[in-house]
């Protein structure tokens, strides 16, 4: 396992220094949701953001092609985006991935807590298929 990479203290710190309180609980709660779907699940400061990655055995492949990375967080204007390097390759459950980025890339715009609380459980499928992708594409 990767734990060498896993470091939710850090993202704990990232958090705590963050002065909007709306904005840190909607981080927080994205940490929880997609944290509690599996344990092979960590998370770490990447690209200056919370991020999320998969800590199994994974076979050789290009660093560039980000199958590690399942999602970082990137904060704008008080908002949080929860951007899926891969998820073109993701099905967009319910409409919730937004944009058409040639990289491959897509990703969830949170506004509020309340978007958050009527997202999550889309998000949690969202999350779960990534996983499915990831453990069936490394086992195989």
């Amino acid at each position: 396992m990767a734990q060498d990479i896993n470091n939710p203290h850090e993202v704990d710190a990232f958090v705590a220094a963050i002065e909007d309180e709306e904005l840190a609980a909607i981080i927080n709660s994205i940490r929880t949701i997609v944290l509690n779907i599996d344990p092979v699940i960590g998370e770490q400061i990447k690209w200056n953001s919370p991020s999320f990655f998969y800590t199994g055995k994974m076979k050789p492949f290009d660093p560039k092609s980000y199958k590690r990375d399942m999602a970082v967080m990137h904060i704008k204007k008080g908002n949080v985006m929860l951007i899926f390097p891969n998820g073109a390759d993701l099905p967009n459950i319910s409409g919730i991935l937004e944009g058409n980025y040639t990289d491959g890339r897509r990703m969830i715009t949170i506004h509020h807590l309340e978007e958050l609380n009527k997202k999550q459980d889309v998000l949690a499928e969202l999350v779960q298929a990534w996983l499915e992708m990831t453990l069936e594409e490394n086992l195989n």
